[in-house]
């Protein structure tokens, strides 16, 4: 099964209470950067672009975890950075797993094997690895020969020692459908536990800006990729999601479903747009002019 059935059984419980409440806007991920520094610079994101002073800071355990309980999310998705470069990451995993937070620590896995000892096995917590693809393409992406390898090791490892494991890809223009399904089998057979799909989303901070997709290029990779998707493949999203992305499915956006935290406060609208920063979870919701987001608004963002 791509997902536990507790997990699933937590999140939709989670969604009725909000809509028996009659809440048209509420949080169901936090993004929760606790640093921006990285042991990556790949081409396709822009965080380590910070000045050095930034990229030295950490988000102390208690301030993620008064995010946390302010924002009410029934899960967790800790980006980077590199996670496993934060010195108390064990310690912010610990309290998030004790307030029984479904987490997501996105890595890169160059640090997963040697830093694994500091975690325990637990439903709550799963690593989420980046693999952007087979060998040679995920080691172009990432800019480090030899990243794939180690990844893979750290997967392994990971999974030996009772963790769960999924798999994050991010696609860019260039990608080879057919390599892509390849990867999807090569994960399946390794025993990661689901993985995620999608495709780059233009960051304007990224070193290269070439090779976001936009919307029609993004739906031919999909169609090529996924319209006879394997029974083998398990993911962790949605299989509307996956529609969406062929082009099958149109969907309002709602930036308010994955709120994020950082460095610099609550980022205005989500993790993708950085349009300003509110101080508390509250201000967010209360001050950001949500219309003006998302395909139906009209901004070219």
């Amino acid at each position: 099964m791509a997902v536990p059935v507790s997990q699933m059984w937590t999140v939709a419980t989670y969604v009725l209470r909000q809509k028996i409440a009659g809440r048209k806007r509420y949080p169901l991920v936090l993004m929760l950067e606790p640093l921006f520094r990285c042991n990556l610079a790949c081409a396709g994101c822009g965080k380590i672009q910070y000045p050095a002073h930034i990229l030295k800071r950490d988000l102390t355990p208690e301030e993620c975890f008064n995010a946390v309980e302010e924002c009410g999310a029934p899960m967790v998705s800790i980006p980077g950075g590199e996670p496993l470069m934060h010195p108390e990451i064990d310690k912010i995993v610990e309290g998030l797993v004790a307030r029984k937070k479904y987490i997501y620590l996105c890595t890169n896995a160059l640090l997963l094997k040697e830093k694994l000892h500091l975690f325990k096995p637990s439903k709550y917590l799963s690593f989420s690895v980046h693999m952007d693809g087979q060998k040679e393409h995920h080691d172009f992406s990432v800019c480090r020969e030899g990243g794939f390898d180690i990844a893979l090791e750290g997967i392994r490892a990971a999974i030996d020692a009772g963790f769960r494991v999924t798999t994050n890809t991010t696609l860019f223009d260039g990608a080879d459908p057919n390599s892509v399904r390849q990867f999807f089998d090569e994960m399946m057979e390794v025993g990661v536990e689901s993985m995620m799909v999608s495709p780059g989303y233009s960051y304007d901070k990224a070193p290269d800006q070439k090779h976001f997709m936009g919307r029609v290029r993004t739906r031919r990779l999909f169609r090529a990729m996924m319209s006879n998707r394997k029974k083998t493949w398990r993911f962790n999203q949605s299989p509307l999601f996956l529609e969406y992305l062929m082009g099958k499915r149109t969907y309002n956006c709602t930036p308010w479903g994955m709120p994020t935290y950082n460095l610099f406060g609550w980022q205005k609208p989500c993790y993708l747009l950085q349009d300003g920063y509110a101080e508390s979870y509250k201000e967010l919701m209360e001050t950001t002019e949500w219309d003006g987001y998302g395909t139906q608004s009209g901004n070219p963002q």
